[in-house]
């Protein structure tokens, strides 16, 4: 997994989502990655330090906690020093931005149902201006993978 800073709620939910996945894999481990920012200067960096171990210790696959980030994982391994994704090292990120299909290798992604959220994000706030005594309530929404090449075999 590599993103961060975990400050940002988004960061940690997607890296105990990614924990949670893994243990559920006998066998799988996960390494934790942290960035300073989720950009993609900070997924090249990363992206670098990858590169830079034995093939021996560089992992199967790579989730990024956002696409900026894969998209400068990608630049790293496969601009800079020619790996094979995903045969190499498979890539994921997250939120399916519209670049991501445009990537050298197009980019697998977690997309979340955007115009969903901004609709029941209105919904809410005019619960809360219409009634004082409305009562918060939490709303979750269902992701979507998108898997293209950058992690297909």
């Amino acid at each position: 997994f590599v993103g961060g800073p975990d400050s940002l709620h988004q960061v940690a939910d997607r890296r105990a989502g990614a924990e949670q996945a893994v243990a559920a894999v006998s066998g799988a481990s996960l390494e934790v990655v942290a960035t300073s920012a989720l950009t993609v200067l900070e997924g090249r960096r990363v992206g670098e330090s990858l590169v830079d171990r034995p093939t021996s210790e560089r992992p199967n696959a790579v989730f990024a906690a956002n696409d900026l980030v894969a998209v400068g994982l990608l630049q790293a391994l496969v601009f800079t020093h020619r790996l094979r994704v995903p045969e190499d090292i498979a890539l994921i990120g997250y939120d399916d931005i519209e670049f991501a299909t445009s990537t050298i290798v197009p980019l697998s992604s977690i997309r979340q149902p955007a115009k969903l959220i901004g609709r029941s994000a209105m919904e809410l706030l005019e619960e809360e201006v219409s009634d004082p005594e409305h009562r918060h309530r939490h709303v979750s929404f269902q992701p979507e993978l998108v898997v293209r090449e950058s992690t297909r075999r």
